[in-house]
Parts: C-alpha cells; sequence; structure tokens
C-alpha cells in the first residue's frame, strides 16, 4: 500500500517519534504503529492532522503525487 510506504519514509525524517505523533494525534502509539506496519489506515480527520504535524500533504502520502 502506497501509504504505509511513504508514511514510513515520511517519519525517517521527520524528527518526531511515533509517541509524539500519537500524543499529537490523541491517539494510542499502537494505532499510529499499525499505519506504520500497514495494518490499518487513518481516517480523514486523522489524515488531514496527520499532513499537519508531518509538514507533508495528503496527496503525497496517498501516493497521487511524488512530491
Amino acid at each position: 500500500m502506497e501509504f504505509t510506504k511513504r508514511f514510513n519514509e515520511v517519519l525517517k525524517t521527520c524528527n518526531k517519534s511515533q509517541t509524539q505523533i500519537a500524543k499529537e494525534l490523541n491517539v494510542s502509539k499502537q494505532c499510529v504503529n499499525d499505519y506504520k506496519t500497514g495494518k490499518t489506515v487513518p481516517s480523514l480527520q486523522t489524515l488531514y492532522a496527520l499532513c499537519k504535524i508531518l509538514d507533508v500533504s495528503a496527496d503525497y502520502l496517498l501516493g497521487i503525487t511524488e512530491y
């Protein structure tokens, strides 16, 4: 799944831990790990917040654009 691949790429360069991201999203660390492993994907509301936290577009995370 493109989201999982791109999410993992962004996580490596964002200078935030999964715990920090989980706190900012108001979800569990396990939930962020599930996004990372492809077990689940975020809701639209969570995707929007995630994009703001990681400073990346939803189009990029979803594999629609290359940047």
